[in-house]
């Protein structure tokens, strides 16, 4: 039994969990500057806006009630996840087991893609999730990548038939979260990967390591029609997964912010990313948060899968929790493995944790 993680280990000290109810994040008078504390990680109120529970356990509510969080958790058409239909149906028994704490997002299949009746199809399923409590569609990485028409050219998200999906998720008030392209590492030999995290993914996955693919689009092929499609839908509530796949550059994430501003990113599994950056330049990054302070969603891409032990998996979620705490809210420095290097904390004032870790995700997701 293994714990599922779509995340780097952290070498952090974790803190002790209790079963305190979260309360919203108090404010006081002439202290909104002042940066938290770790003993203000547990009453302070917090969503994880991309995890992945896909298996019908309480373990990941339980953990999240323990640690004061509420969940965005993203169904995905990915081969190593259990099937949508599956996943569907663990979101809906989450859903209604805690429906204050446990959000999900629906996604769709590009089987079929170009052949009558495809859009069709998928615009009505969406619309029967909405109706099921969904707060957003997710479309993933194949698009751009894996997923070819039948001409056998690569499917990109700017793709014209992909256009009225997109309408479709604007109509219904939900978000778009869009994964396109990778991190940039994924262009890179591993040797000259930034991020220890990267090197284990796209070792263990090879066939999405795409500086071993150059016949496929590159990494700047990916960003264009990416950015193609948020303009062509301005209405649309984008959220850029993964740092919108510009978490190496906080310049350049700046830009695409400044671009779109219906569009967001999370945070999810980019993490070391931020801090690889902040070890050169901790007042460049920490400026960044305060300046995108309600552009930024907090995630982690913690993942649960039947095969998942309940307990390890709790304590894992708990550790990259109390981490990313460290790290965000308090000036603490903790060693982070991922990098080999000692990461001193942004503390960022409370104001800018208030927003980043809960009520833009609150926003983006309302129903």
């Amino acid at each position: 039994m293994k714990v599922v993680l779509q995340l780097l280990a952290v070498g952090a000290m974790c803190m002790t969990a209790c079963s305190a109810p979260p309360v919203p994040a108090a404010s006081e008078a002439g202290a909104s500057s002042i940066p938290y504390t770790a003993a203000d990680f547990q009453r302070v109120r917090k969503f994880d806006a991309h995890v992945h529970a896909n298996a019908d356990h309480p373990a990941f509510l339980e953990q999240a009630r323990a640690d004061g969080f509420e969940l965005m958790s993203i169904n995905v058409d990915y081969p190593d996840f259990p099937t949508i239909v599956t996943q569907h149906r663990v979101a809906l028994a989450l859903a209604r087991a805690e429906p204050s704490r446990f959000h999900w997002a629906a996604t769709f299949s590009m089987r079929g893609f170009g052949e009558p009746g495809w859009g069709d199809r998928v615009e009505a399923d969406l619309a029967a999730a909405a109706a099921q409590g969904a707060r957003a569609v997710k479309i993933w990485k194949n698009v751009g990548m894996v997923e070819k028409d039948a001409d056998g050219r690569l499917i990109m998200l700017d793709d014209p038939a992909l256009s009225p999906v997109a309408e479709t998720i604007r109509g219904l008030d939900v978000a778009l979260i869009g994964h396109q392209g990778e991190p940039h590492n994924c262009w890179l030999p591993l040797e000259q990967m930034t991020t220890e995290n990267d090197r284990e993914y796209f070792r263990n996955h090879p066939q999405y390591h795409m500086y071993l693919h150059p016949e496929q689009p590159g990494y700047e092929d990916q960003m264009a029609a990416r950015d193609r499609f948020v303009a062509a839908h301005p209405g649309l509530r984008f959220v850029g997964a993964h740092m919108a796949s510009l978490e190496y550059d906080v310049d350049r994430l700046a830009a695409f912010l400044d671009r779109f501003p219906n569009a967001t990113v999370d945070l999810a599994a980019r993490m070391s990313q931020v801090q690889y950056q902040s070890v050169r330049d901790r007042g460049k990054v920490r400026d960044f948060f305060i300046r995108y302070q309600d552009r930024l969603l907090y995630g982690t891409d913690l993942a649960m899968d039947p095969a998942s032990d309940p307990q390890e998996f709790k304590q894992a979620a708990h550790a990259v929790w109390t981490s990313d705490w460290r790290y965000l809210a308090t000036d603490g420095s903790q060693y982070v493995k991922t990098i080999e290097a000692d990461v001193p904390g942004l503390a960022l004032p409370r104001d800018v944790i208030d927003k980043v870790y809960y009520r833009n995700a609150v926003r983006v997701f309302a129903p």
